[in-house]
């Protein structure tokens, strides 16, 4: 996983998931910072166990992720299948990411 270079900010993932969870991609330093985004998703993905999902949910003013984020995750992380969820009360969105078989 990768580690941020301001250590006042908290990883989105802090350990290995061995259960569906969601992962929240969504505060202001993502709204300000799409490679974090990306970056961030990578981890959470890699952070899930196989046969399990992590919800990946992305800020709303990045609009819907497919255009940024489905390419590049596909391209850099195998095993995985790829489902948008819907758009959350709070404006974001949410891409379910199967790991290895999870769906």
């Amino acid at each position: 996983m990768s580690n941020s270079t301001d250590p006042a900010v908290e990883p989105v993932t802090r350990r290995e998931h061995d259960v569906s969870w969601s992962a929240n991609l969504e505060q202001p330093r993502h709204a300000a910072d799409r490679d974090l985004v990306v970056e961030e998703a990578i981890d959470a993905i890699e952070a899930t166990a196989s046969g399990t999902h992590v919800n990946l949910v992305t800020h709303g003013d990045h609009g819907r992720p497919e255009p940024y984020l489905w390419d590049v995750l596909e391209s850099t992380v195998e095993g995985i299948e790829l489902e948008y969820v819907d758009r959350c009360g709070c404006g974001g969105h949410v891409t379910r990411v199967y790991v290895d078989g999870g769906s």
